[in-house]
């Protein structure tokens, strides 16, 4: 699962054509934070994957991976 939302978050963020310290500072998050959920090598709080969706305009399920929409 981590896998996939660490694509997904990076997908995401380049179709928006923003950086990671961008997106970190978006989230109120430390940017190796962020890099960690991209990179895959940190599951994040269920509390920062709403935000995370709420900031990509998509559902938490299409960050886990559990829909493609």
């Amino acid at each position: 699962m981590q896998i996939i939302l660490g694509q997904r978050l990076k997908e995401l963020r380049e179709e928006k054509g923003l950086t990671q310290k961008q997106v970190a500072a978006a989230l109120n998050l430390n940017t190796v934070t962020y890099l960690h959920y991209e990179k895959a090598q940190r599951e994040p709080p269920l509390s920062v994957l709403a935000d995370m969706a709420k900031f990509f305009d998509v559902s938490v399920d299409y960050l886990l991976g559990l829909t493609d929409f």
